[in-house]
């Protein structure tokens, strides 16, 4: 009886709870970055990659984040994310030998994998997208 009124609700926060924790991550680590700059840009430079390229690095995790909290052309944003998030696994976490490291390679996988769901099945009735296609 109350599925038909309850389950739609529920669906959304879900999905709109789903997308925040999902990037908190990203979010708190683009702050971060900008809190610890001249570090992250060092660790960047000993890891091979050109501290150049930080700036588009904490523009990705936040501006990114942002577009997925707020529902943003969730579907590209999630692609984008998930391409970003299996590079810097691949790049920062390589080292098989070291278990930690094989966690945190996981982790981006299993991350990129929650970004590929989102692509596939969009940000849900409490996004601006949701919002763009009712007010077209």
């Amino acid at each position: 009886m109350s599925g038909n009124v309850e389950t739609p609700v529920l669906k959304s926060t879900t999905e709109l709870v789903g997308r925040l924790l999902l990037v908190g991550l990203f979010l708190l680590s683009g702050f971060g970055k900008i809190a610890a700059y001249t570090a992250t840009a060092g660790y960047m430079t000993a890891m091979g990659v050109p501290s150049a390229v930080l700036p588009l690095v904490i523009a990705t995790e936040v501006l990114g984040g942002l577009a997925i909290l707020l529902g943003w052309k969730t579907r590209i944003v999630a692609v984008l994310l998930a391409g970003f998030t299996l590079l810097t696994g691949i790049v920062f976490h390589h080292d098989f030998a070291d278990q930690i490291q094989t966690i945190m390679f996981m982790k981006n996988v299993s991350i990129a994998g929650a970004f590929l769901l989102l692509a596939a099945n969009g940000a849900g009735r409490f996004s601006l997208d949701a919002r763009a296609r009712r007010l077209s």
